[in-house]
C-alpha cells in the first residue's frame, strides 16, 4: 500500500517519536502503533452496536485524497495557503476528564456504537482528544469569512479537530469533529479551548434542534475537565476562571460559505474547483459532475435550501446569534452554536448575542442576512462562471426572497392548522404576529396553546387560566377580531374537524424548547458538578411536541421566571 510522505511523517509523530500528543487508540487499517490493539481479520465491517472502538472503522482518506495538505506540519499560528486542511492533533487536557453526557441516538443510530461503549476508557480518551483512532488523521479546516458584514480574512478551525469520517450502516457519511480540543494554525489569539458553559449549550441545542425537525449538526458527547480556562465573558474586563470542556459533534459536512470565500480571495481557483466538485459529488447527487452548469445548479440549490433553513428557524423562534459567512453551512444545516437564543416574548428585534451591538443578527433580520451571505457566496463563485452563468446566478439570487417568504408562509399556515389556499392567509398570519408583538405574548406557547384550545372556547373568548400566553394575547383590543377571522378560515378547511386540527397542530408546535433560562439553569448546576438538569433537558427535548410530566414539574411550559429577562450570552466561549 502506498503511503503519502506526509502520512508517514504524521504516523511517526502519532506513535510518540519525540512529540507530545494523543496516542493512537487502535488500528482500523494500516501499520499498528505500540498502543494499538491488533484487530482480527474482517473486524472493521460496519455493524450495528459495536462495543469496542477497535471494531469501528474511522477514516480521513475521503478528505485527504482529493486535496493538497498544508505543507507545514508544525502547529503554530500562521497564514496558510494552497490547501483545504492542516494536519494537527488534539491537545489532551492535563487534568482529570469526565464524560458527563452522551446522545444515545447518535451513538446507536448514527455511529453504530452500542451504548455500553460510553463506559470504556478508550471512548473517554477518544472523545476528549486523548487518543486518536489509527488510520484517522486529525485535521483543522482552513476557511475565511465575512463577520458582522466585513471580510475578516483567514479564520479556520481555531479550536476544533476533524478526527475522521464514518459511513454508517445506512450509507450515511458523517464527519466527526472535536470542539475545544486545543490550538491549531487557525487559533489566532485564542487558546484552543471551549468552556463548560458554552459546551453544555451547544450539546443540548444541537440535539434539541434535531428533534424539532430543523437541519442541524449533531452532538455525540460532552466531556468536562478540571483544566483552568480564563474568559472575559462579556468583554468588560472581568476575566474569570472556568473549566475546559469538549463536545464531539457531527455533520454530513463542515464546509461553509467561508470555505469557498478564502480560496476566491486568495486566487486559488483550481483548488476552489476541486472543492466544489468534491462537494457536488459527495453531497449534491442530483447534480451531474460533468454538467457544465454544475456550479450554477449548486448555487441554486444552496439558495433554496438556505431560504428553507432560515424559515424553519423562524417557525420555532430561533435566533442563531452569529450569522457570519463562516457559520453558514454549504449544506444548509445549522452549525456553530454560540450565543443563540429562542425567543420568549415575540419580538422581531430579539438579539440573543450581547456582542452584537448593532443588532445586525436580530431574529427579524435573519432572512436579510441570509441574502447577504448568499451574495458573498456568489461573489466567490463568479470567477468560475461564464457571463451567461453569472447573469443566471444573479437571477437565482433575486428569487431568494420569494422562496423564503413562500416557505415562511407555508410553515406558519401549518402552525395555525390551515389547509388549502386562501388569499387572506398572509394577512391572518401577519395580524397574529402584530398582536403578539404588541402584547409581548410568548412565541412558543401562543402557538402551542392555539393547538390545544378548542374552537368553542375561542368562539366564546373563554381562555382557561392554564393558557397563559393566550391570556396575554387576549388583552389586545383587536384579539376578538382576529379570532373571528381565524375561526372563519378554519371553517374553510375541507374535511377537517376541531379534533383533527388540534392533533395536527400539536405535532408542529412544540411545548418545550431550549429557553435561555433552562440552559442557564443546567449550566449553573453543571458548574457545581451536578449534571442532572443536562440529562433532564436531554430527555425532555427529545420529545418536544409531547406533554411530559417531568417537564411540567420542572416548569418548562410555564411563564419564564422573572430573572430570565436579565440573562445575557456572548461570543466569549
Amino acid at each position: 500500500m502506498w503511503w503519502p510522505p506526509w502520512l508517514a511523517a504524521c504516523l511517526a509523530w502519532a506513535w510518540g517519536a519525540g512529540a507530545e500528543g494523543p496516542a493512537p487508540l487502535c488500528a482500523s487499517r494500516g501499520p499498528l502503533g505500540p498502543n494499538a490493539s491488533r484487530p482480527e481479520p474482517g473486524h472493521c465491517r460496519r455493524q450495528r452496536g459495536a462495543t469496542e472502538l477497535c471494531a469501528w472503522p474511522l477514516s480521513s482518506e475521503s478528505l485527504l485524497d482529493p486535496f493538497p495538505i498544508d505543507a507545514i506540519q508544525e502547529n503554530y499560528v500562521r497564514n496558510v495557503r494552497n490547501c483545504i486542511f492542516s494536519i494537527v492533533y488534539p491537545t489532551p487536557f492535563k487534568s482529570r476528564v469526565r464524560l458527563v453526557a452522551v446522545s444515545k441516538d447518535v451513538l446507536e443510530n448514527v455511529l453504530d456504537l452500542d451504548i455500553s461503549v460510553k463506559g470504556t476508557s478508550d471512548f473517554l480518551q477518544f472523545v476528549s482528544g486523548g487518543k486518536v483512532i489509527l488510520g484517522s488523521i486529525p485535521l483543522a479546516h482552513r476557511y475565511g469569512g465575512h463577520q458582522f458584514g466585513s471580510w475578516a480574512g483567514q479564520l479556520g478551525d481555531g479550536r476544533a479537530h476533524l478526527i475522521g469520517v464514518y459511513t454508517n450502516r445506512h450509507g450515511e457519511r458523517w464527519e466527526l469533529q472535536l470542539k475545544g480540543s486545543g490550538k491549531t494554525p487557525y487559533s489566532r489569539n485564542g487558546d484552543g479551548r471551549a468552556v463548560l458553559r458554552s459546551s453544555v449549550r451547544e450539546f443540548l441545542c444541537s440535539e434539541a434542534m434535531h428533534y424539532l425537525g430543523i437541519p442541524t449538526s449533531r452532538a455525540a458527547s460532552l466531556v468536562v475537565s478540571d483544566d483552568d480556562v480564563w474568559r472575559d465573558q462579556f468583554y468588560n474586563g472581568n476575566i474569570k476562571k472556568e473549566r475546559g470542556a469538549i463536545v464531539l459533534r457531527l455533520a454530513k459536512s463542515w464546509f461553509r460559505i467561508g470555505s469557498l470565500e478564502i480560496l476566491a480571495h486568495s486566487g486559488e481557483l483550481d483548488l476552489q474547483r476541486r472543492l466544489l466538485d468534491f462537494l457536488i459529488q459527495e453531497h449534491f447527487p442530483s447534480i451531474a459532475i460533468n454538467d457544465s452548469n454544475r456550479y450554477l445548479e449548486f448555487f441554486s440549490t444552496v439558495v433554496s435550501e438556505t431560504a428553507n433553513l432560515i424559515a424553519l428557524w423562524m417557525s420555532v423562534g430561533f435566533a442563531h446569534g452569529v450569522c457570519n459567512t463562516d457559520n453558514f453551512s454549504l449544506l444548509s444545516i445549522t452549525i456553530d452554536y454560540g450565543p443563540f437564543g429562542f425567543m420568549d416574548s415575540y419580538d422581531p428585534n430579539f438579539v440573543p448575542n450581547t456582542s452584537d451591538d448593532e443588532r445586525r443578527y436580530k431574529i427579524g433580520n435573519q432572512a436579510n442576512v441570509g441574502l447577504f451571505n448568499l451574495s458573498k457566496l456568489l461573489q466567490a463563485l463568479k470567477p468560475l462562471l461564464d457571463p451567461r452563468q453569472k447573469q443566471l446566478a444573479s437571477q437565482i439570487l433575486e428569487g431568494y426572497g420569494e422562496r423564503y417568504y413562500s416557505r415562511f408562509t407555508e410553515l406558519f399556515k401549518t402552525k395555525l392548522g390551515l389547509l388549502g389556499e386562501n388569499e387572506d392567509d398572509n394577512y391572518l398570519i401577519a395580524f397574529l404576529l402584530k398582536l403578539m408583538e404588541d402584547t409581548k405574548a410568548d412565541f412558543t406557547m401562543t402557538f402551542r396553546q392555539l393547538s390545544e384550545i378548542t374552537e368553542d372556547q375561542l368562539k366564546e373568548l373563554h381562555i382557561p387560566e392554564e393558557f397563559w400566553a393566550l391570556q396575554d394575547l387576549r388583552k389586545h383590543k383587536l384579539f376578538s377580531e382576529w379570532v373571528t377571522v381565524y375561526l372563519l378560515r378554519l371553517n374553510r378547511n375541507k374535511g377537517d374537524s376541531d379534533t383533527k386540527r388540534r392533533t395536527r397542530m400539536t405535532t408542529v408546535n412544540p411545548r418545550y424548547i431550549l429557553r435561555n433560562w433552562m440552559a442557564e439553569s443546567a449550566v449553573q448546576k453543571a458548574n457545581l458538578n451536578d449534571f442532572s438538569e443536562v440529562h433532564l433537558l436531554q430527555q425532555v427535548l427529545q420529545r418536544p411536541f409531547q406533554r411530559q410530566q417531568a417537564a411540567e414539574e420542572a416548569g418548562y411550559s410555564l411563564r419564564p421566571p422573572a430573572w430570565a429577562k436579565g440573562l445575557r450570552v456572548s461570543c466569549s466561549s
